[in-house]
């Protein structure tokens, strides 16, 4: 499931050098970060936000008359598979090519350095896979992880140039899907294990960057940075579920806050 929208416009607040100073003694003091990143980090790689799959149809429907959520759904992909996998492919055409950008780097950066931060996102578009990136939380799965649905199969593929408009397996003949959520379909059991796993760890650190947070799973970590004893920072340009309930909020783009975060740290 791509991620909502990442925020809703409001007038913005300048993001101050003693903003900055704030939240960069926070980064050098953790010892545990959580980067929950959404929509509004891949906004600078060129990719559109999204609300929920169907961003891109926006309060659009569809040209067979029927909401977005409904073609980009589980039951339609077993009932039609042929329907959904129309509008899959425009969205990861509105993906292909897109590259990792200087908040990518960063938060990589980072991770290396420590190697005790978490990425969990919400981003389908696969562009947190810097290097290995091990503490990467895909919780909406991946956009170019195809798996079969009648046998053990699953692949990567770079891009869909060259898929077939309605994918088959090339050993039983079965339906091939990408590993994503659809609507209607729950999270992946080993992403969520891991995110318990990690949240039960705790963080000293939990940072929002690029999104709305409406997800009561993706909100769960600001909630629970009291107990940890942990900061909490947003980067979003607007307004989001989690807003008024963070210790600092820097209202600018994810990409260009992050890299002046690095400046002052020295890193990334």
């Amino acid at each position: 499931m791509l991620s909502p929208v990442a925020s809703s416009p409001e007038p913005t607040r300048a993001v101050t050098a003693a903003d900055l100073e704030r939240v960069a003694c926070w980064v050098e003091q953790a010892e545990r970060i959580l980067f929950v990143t959404g929509a509004g980090l891949s906004a600078d790689s060129g990719l559109p936000t999204y609300r929920g799959v169907g961003g891109l149809y926006d309060g659009v429907v569809t040209e067979e008359g029927l909401e977005i959520e409904e073609v980009l759904s589980g039951p339609m992909m077993r009932a039609r598979p042929e329907l959904t996998w129309k509008y899959v492919h425009q969205v990861e055409a509105a993906c292909r090519g897109a590259q990792p950008n200087r908040g990518h780097e960063v938060i990589a950066a980072w991770q290396a350095r420590r190697g005790t931060g978490v990425v969990l996102t919400q981003n389908v578009d696969g562009l947190h896979r810097i290097g290995t990136q091990p503490d990467l939380i895909e919780i909406h799965g991946n956009l170019y992880d195809l798996c079969c649905t009648q046998c053990s199969w699953a692949g990567h593929v770079p891009d869909y140039a060259g898929l077939a408009p309605l994918p088959r397996c090339s050993g039983c003949g079965g339906l091939v899907r990408p590993r994503v959520v659809l609507f209607g379909e729950a999270l992946p059991r080993r992403e969520v294990r891991r995110l318990e796993q990690e949240m039960r760890r705790g963080f000293d650190l939990v940072m929002m960057v690029g999104t709305s947070a409406l997800f009561p799973y993706i909100a769960a970590p600001v909630s629970w940075a009291d107990a940890w004893g942990a900061h909490t920072v947003e980067i979003n340009p607007g307004t989001s579920a989690v807003s008024f309930l963070v210790d600092a909020r820097l209202q600018a783009g994810a990409a260009a806050t992050l890299d002046a975060l690095a400046a002052r740290l020295g890193c990334g």
